[in-house]
């Protein structure tokens, strides 16, 4: 299987940790009268091993999991590892004109959520970074994150853990038809529980090819 190959990462900048976690604070729900999801929440850094997060969406994607890669290997050059971040990065990659740059580009520390389940425990839910987590898996690293307590609980993210964990997600180069991404805690409007992070930080989170069935309501 071949890869586009990576381009030349030009520049970056730091994100304070306390501008960050303040930016956070400021993160809406998509629906309910779009609340602050955070503003009482306690927000702190961790360092853990990426098995002991439980994954919410069924798949990972090939090609982005091998950018993630090559970002890993491309900041390791500068001395910055990026799956031990505090506070976050901005960056900017070389286009296909010799003064064409692309960014700012921004990466965070994964967002987990201390999550109930319909099993009555609690988990630490991956809500943004699936493809960070499972590339500092691949390469047998800590990582940090970014964990969420005290959620209300009667906005929880909108869907469930994977049953079977990290042994259930599939390594796909692209989604067929009428795949099933997440088991959404409510299929009749499941994005209104969605944690809108790229209006605190625009481009964090990349928009995906819709797949999921008909009956399945945004």
């Amino acid at each position: 299987m071949t890869h586009p190959q990576p381009r030349q990462l030009v520049r970056y900048e730091h994100i304070p940790e306390a501008d960050l976690l303040e930016r956070l604070k400021r993160t809406r729900l998509q629906g309910h009268g779009q609340p602050l999801i955070y503003e009482s929440a306690t927000l702190e850094y961790l360092r853990i091993d990426p098995n002991l997060l439980r994954p919410a969406q069924h798949y990972v994607l090939t090609e982005d999991v091998q950018t993630i890669l090559h970002l890993h290997d491309a900041f390791q050059h500068h001395g910055v590892d990026i799956f031990s971040l505090r506070g976050g990065l901005h960056f900017w990659l070389q286009g296909e004109g010799e003064d064409d740059l692309e960014g700012p580009i921004p990466l965070i520390p994964p967002i987990i959520e201390e999550s109930l389940e319909p099993d009555g425990t609690t988990t630490l839910l991956i809500c943004d970074g699936m493809h960070r987590v499972y590339a500092a898996r691949l390469r047998g690293a800590l990582i940090n994150v970014i964990v969420a307590r005290g959620v209300p609980r009667q906005y929880p993210y909108y869907a469930f853990a994977v049953p079977g964990g990290w042994d259930a997600v599939q390594y796909l180069t692209h989604f067929p038809e009428g795949f099933v991404k997440k088991r959404y805690r409510d299929e009749q409007h499941y994005k209104a529980l969605f944690r809108d992070f790229n209006a605190i930080l625009p481009g964090v989170q990349k928009q995906r090819k819709q797949t999921n069935p008909r009956h399945l309501t945004p």
